[in-house]
């Protein structure tokens, strides 16, 4: 058995791509998509129409719906080719308006339903700012399931779990990447490989504090940049990965065991935490990593958002 098969005995596989072409060959459960994902997928020859076509159909539109139209032309796509979910993100430039953040998540919701997608079979994807977690609360509550993205520290995951988010989406490779660039030349990769990986660690940690309360949302580990960091994780609810780590996985026959376990977790000694509005930012704040990494991937979805929006005028 290769490590893709094993790791699906306790895991989730889902396809980090835009690229839906590449999905097929990895039979992965679910897929999820990002701006900077469909902005990549767009400038190859053999999606460019989806985005000429979307654009004719809807010329004249709002330039906010006809990108929404076109992610969900991704969506659908992608959907008829895997049995489960799609993630679609809303535009990163709401981060911070939770109002906003809401509404075009409804849209978004309606424009799949609208080409007879279930509710159930789409997450909309939202950064994990304190305005992204309370409009994901709200969704929710209506029955719109949410993924919450852009998580670098434990008060973010608290807060989304507080809120009943179907799902978060840790980005473990990411924060391997501020600590190795922290520590310079200090660093020695073989003494931070595999269970000592800091972004292994940060979602061992939330996995763990999750499984030991109860609480019921789904833990993606995300952004990874080796299969080490993915066969650490093996035994998260789901791990979304990119279709050149799947092909990694694929073609490895390196025996691949449980790491995490939630009966384990129910046995930990571990403190219950809550967070407020003013703990929270206080919480995220102290959190170095968290709060640099979560601006710098706003601010580069944003920027991928803006590329996207000049291709649609271009077109």
């Amino acid at each position: 058995m290769n490590q893709l098969d094993a790791l699906k005995q306790f895991t989730t596989v889902v396809a980090d791509t835009g690229d839906f072409r590449q999905i097929e060959a990895f039979q992965p459960t679910d897929a999820t998509t990002n701006p900077s994902l469909i902005l990549k997928a767009v400038q190859k020859p053999e999606y460019r129409s989806l985005l000429d076509e979307t654009v004719a159909q809807f010329r004249g539109r709002p330039l906010d719906e006809i990108t929404d139209r076109l992610l969900v032309r991704f969506g659908c796509e992608i959907l008829s080719l895997i049995p489960g979910r799609v993630s679609t993100e809303v535009d990163a430039r709401l981060s911070f308006d939770a109002s906003a953040t809401y509404s075009r998540a409804e849209r978004l919701i309606e424009l799949y339903q609208a080409q007879g997608i279930h509710i159930d079979r789409v997450l909309i994807k939202v950064a994990a700012t304190w305005e992204g977690i309370q409009a994901a609360s709200r969704l929710e509550q209506r029955g719109i399931h949410t993924n919450l993205t852009l998580l670098f520290s434990f008060c973010q995951a608290v807060a989304c779990g507080q809120a009943k988010v179907q799902l978060i989406s840790p980005f473990v490779g990411r924060i391997y990447d501020w600590y190795k660039k922290s520590a310079g030349a200090a660093w020695v990769e073989a003494d931070h490989a595999g269970a000592n990986d800091p972004g292994v660690q940060s979602v061992t940690q939330i996995f763990n504090y999750y499984k030991k309360f109860g609480v019921a949302t789904e833990v993606m580990g995300a952004s990874f940049r080796n299969i080490g960091q993915i066969t650490a994780l093996a035994g998260c609810d789901l791990l979304t990965i990119s279709p050149d780590l799947l092909a990694q996985l694929a073609d490895s026959r390196a025996p691949l065991a449980r790491a995490l376990d939630a009966q384990a977790a129910q046995a930990l000694d571990l403190p219950f935490v809550t967070y407020d509005e003013a703990a929270f930012r206080f919480a995220l704040n102290q959190d170095a990593m968290g709060t640099e990494k979560l601006a710098e991937g706003i601010r580069a979805f944003c920027a991928d958002a803006g590329k996207l929006d000049q291709m649609l005028l271009a077109a």
